[in-house]
């Protein structure tokens, strides 16, 4: 199966928070639209991607990351790259049950989904057009002046 893209129906879930308590995508998107943000602790890529797109809070669309890993892995993830963003956690324990409705083959995989479930815009891994693209339509800058960014790096 192939990972969903813009134009699919993002599917209904429920997952904890990092921080305690749990959220549902029909909670979230009642607050308007919502970038998921996949990812895995070890990932070098995601190392690289969360820490642009946690720039982009307070923009015209929700951010909140999809951690693979557990709540100690999201606190020393979070702390080593001074990630800010509302940590979701799809459990291997659980069988990564929201990864695999999302069809996720690589991470850091990113959403933008709209109220009505939408699917808006969607990308796998690391390229800096596609972030800007994404900045753009958060209307938040995603990249400094005179930071040294690569072109593109695969998830």
């Amino acid at each position: 199966m192939k990972t969903l893209e813009t134009g699919h129906t993002a599917p209904e879930f429920t997952l904890e928070l990092a921080s305690g308590g749990s959220l549902s995508l029909a909670e979230i998107l009642a607050r308007g639209p919502a970038l998921f943000v996949f990812y895995k602790y070890s990932c070098p890529t995601c190392q690289l991607a969360l820490p642009f797109l946690d720039r982009l809070q307070g923009g015209t669309f929700q951010v909140f990351a999809i951690c693979q890993n557990g709540e100690e892995e999201v606190r020393e993830f979070n702390d080593a790259f001074d990630i800010e963003l509302p940590t979701l956690l799809d459990r291997a324990a659980s069988g990564y049950p929201v990864s695999n409705a999302f069809a996720i083959t690589n991470v850091p995989s990113l959403f933008l989904v709209e109220p009505d479930r939408g699917i808006s815009w969607s990308w796998v891994g690391f390229h800096k057009a596609k972030f800007e693209e994404l900045s753009a339509r958060a209307g938040r800058a995603i990249f400094r002046n005179g930071e040294r960014v690569p072109e593109a790096k695969p998830g």
